[in-house]
């Protein structure tokens, strides 16, 4: 045979081999449609072969997608709001099938966005813009997330967030809204403001009441020692005057007139050794002394 009819057999027999199979990556799923018809068996990642004459794969991803959607959602006050959103979703794996032949590759524009702009805008128009704007974020997607998968799900899609980016107001609600949001801001600061005034005079009034307590407390301890000092001192005096008065007691005991007289004898007896001139005047009970003085 001739060699060159043997190599290009050769190269039409690889290239037929090489188009007869499919590499499907780790983040998608493989489903062979022969003659039009949609194969149920699902293929993971790997190799697979299929008559290229015959059939083809059909590669659907099913990492996380994120559909980015920009467009005009009506308020409740009828204003117009522009808005950048993002769908997080993924397709179920088992569900590929399914999708092929009811929905088929161009999904998102057949089935995700037009539910989600129903959706949106169904909900939107429920809120004040100043409210999608602010507030009640979170609350507006998870209601559209909600019919998101209301209707998506029993299709084969897992609808993982709805996020509201980006929301545009009209200039003037804008400026309403920033003034408002200032005001709020300048209330809170004055709140606080008083309320470390009130603090400040709270605390002013305790230190007084409790500098009158000290002042009140001082003044009644004083007053209670002048008081004891006082009863202490009068109590010294009565000690002293009831001594003074068993010794005056004692004393005029001790003198009967055995002991006067004798008395009397001793001081006679001391005059009488003087050397000074003395005259003594007496009615012979009770004697009166003049003494006097030598030259006197």
């Amino acid at each position: 045979m001739n060699p060159i009819k043997i190599s290009f057999i050769g190269i039409v027999f690889g290239m037929t081999m090489l188009s007869s199979c499919a590499t499907i990556m780790p983040d998608q799923v493989g489903v062979k449609r022969t003659f039009g018809r949609v194969q149920n068996n699902v293929r993971t990642p790997g190799i697979v072969g299929f008559n290229p004459f015959t059939t083809k794969v059909v590669r659907v991803p099913i990492r996380t997608m994120n559909l980015a959607i920009v467009e005009n959602l009506p308020s409740k006050e009828g204003l117009t709001i522009r808005s950048e959103s993002s769908i997080l979703y993924r397709v179920k794996s088992s569900a590929v099938p399914q999708i092929l032949k009811e929905t088929g590759m161009s999904f998102e524009e057949m089935l995700i966005l037009p539910v989600f702009r129903s959706a949106a805008s169904d909900v939107c128009s429920k809120y004040d813009a100043k409210n999608m704007h602010s507030a009640k974020r979170a609350e507006i997607e998870e209601e559209i997330k909600k019919r998101l998968v209301e209707v998506c799900e029993p299709k084969g899609f897992i609808i993982e967030a709805v996020l509201l980016k980006s929301i545009s107001l009209p200039g003037g609600l804008s400026k309403s809204i920033e003034a408002k949001l200032e005001a709020e801001q300048e209330a809170l600061r004055m709140e606080f403001v008083l309320d470390r005034q009130r603090q400040e005079a709270q605390r002013q009034i305790i230190d007084a009441e409790g500098a009158k307590e000290i002042a009140r407390i001082q003044a009644e301890g004083k007053k209670n020692a002048t008081i004891i000092e006082a009863e202490a001192k009068a109590k010294s005096n009565e000690i002293e005057a009831e001594g003074i008065k068993k010794a005056n007691e004692l004393i005029n005991a001790s003198l009967t007139p055995n002991v006067l007289k004798f008395k009397q004898i001793e001081a006679f007896q001391q005059i009488s050794t003087s050397p000074n001139t003395k005259t003594i005047i007496t009615d012979g009970k009770s004697p009166m002394l003049n003494i006097l003085g030598d030259g006197n």
